[in-house]
């Protein structure tokens, strides 16, 4: 067996067995692919994988470490090889059980959202600072679905033509295969409806929505980067990113009286818990009200 063999299977498992986003895949087999690199000196099967400990994973963690990567990154990394170690071990016919080691301790910190005033603008000036109006409307259409319907970036990015003509709702699949049934704002539908009509390249039903300049799939990289020079126009912070604005959507409708339960399903989070941090950023935003207008804070 190969190496490619080995990380072939792993990335068929990852994509198609637990139908992780494409994102986690190139994670997860760029960590299999380093530590099968690692390895190169002794023999490159699914028996030699399952043999290996907890120390080997010490020092597989230890040279990741030794490039400088910080804790978030070293605790993804501890998890990807433990994933794809417990994987290995089931493929060699063993309990699909990885060796146990703690990772670093993350600190996590609190989404930050922006202000619905502040969200507004930037699809407005996204939309000011496009080089044709189809990619105008296009990158309006897309931070609006982010904002106004509470999408990650890659489930507006993996839409089709086949949502269209617009209804006031429509299914997603999510992470883990997850779907969930979204409501769309008349203003998220009118975005959407206006590139369509804009759009110089056809639109297929199984095609992707959204187009970069020379008509292939919109990438993710490009948001982000009209994202950043939006916020540097609107003097926003590093923190107001693609992914911020689904921040901004559950806390700006926890703040207004949505249940978890509810703000659960629109999320298509799998568990309550990670809906629940959002509880958290309400409370320091009254917080940081409470402080600022109170005359003893």
């Amino acid at each position: 067996m190969t190496e490619a063999d080995i990380l072939a299977a792993w990335h068929d498992h990852l994509a198609h067995a637990r139908r992780r986003s494409p994102h986690t895949v190139r994670a997860y087999v760029a960590t299999a692919r380093r530590l099968l690199t690692a390895l190169d000196e002794g023999p490159c099967d699914w028996a030699a994988l399952a043999a290996l400990d907890v120390a080997a994973l010490r020092t597989q963690l230890a040279g990741r470490r030794a490039t400088g990567i910080g804790q978030v990154s070293a605790a993804r990394e501890l998890s990807a090889l433990k994933a794809f170690l417990a994987f290995a071990r089931g493929q060699a016919g063993l309990p699909a059980a990885a060796p146990r080691l703690r990772g670093p301790r993350v600190k996590k910190g609190l989404p930050r959202p922006i202000t619905p005033d502040e969200a507004l603008h930037l699809t407005e000036t996204v939309g000011e600072d496009a080089t044709e109006p189809w990619i105008a409307a296009r990158d309006m259409a897309v931070l609006l679905l982010l904002y106004g319907a509470g999408l990650r970036i890659g489930e507006a990015l993996s839409l089709t033509p086949a949502i269209l003509p617009m209804n006031d709702s429509m299914v997603i699949t999510g992470k883990g295969g997850r779907q969930r049934l979204v409501a769309l704002l008349p203003v998220v539908r009118a975005a959407i409806e206006r590139y369509a009509a804009l759009t110089p390249w056809p639109l297929p039903r199984t095609e992707p929505l959204f187009r970069g300049a020379k008509g292939g799939p919109l990438a993710p990289g490009m948001i982000r980067r009209v994202m950043a020079r939006a916020r540097t126009l609107l003097g926003l912070p590093p923190s107001a990113t693609p992914h911020a604005l689904r921040h901004s959507f559950a806390t700006h409708l926890l703040g207004a009286g949505a249940d978890l339960r509810s703000l659960q399903e629109l999320l298509g989070h799998a568990s309550l818990s990670s809906t629940q941090i959002y509880t958290r950023v309400d409370a320091a935003r009254l917080l940081e009200v409470y402080r600022g207008a109170h005359p003893r804070a």
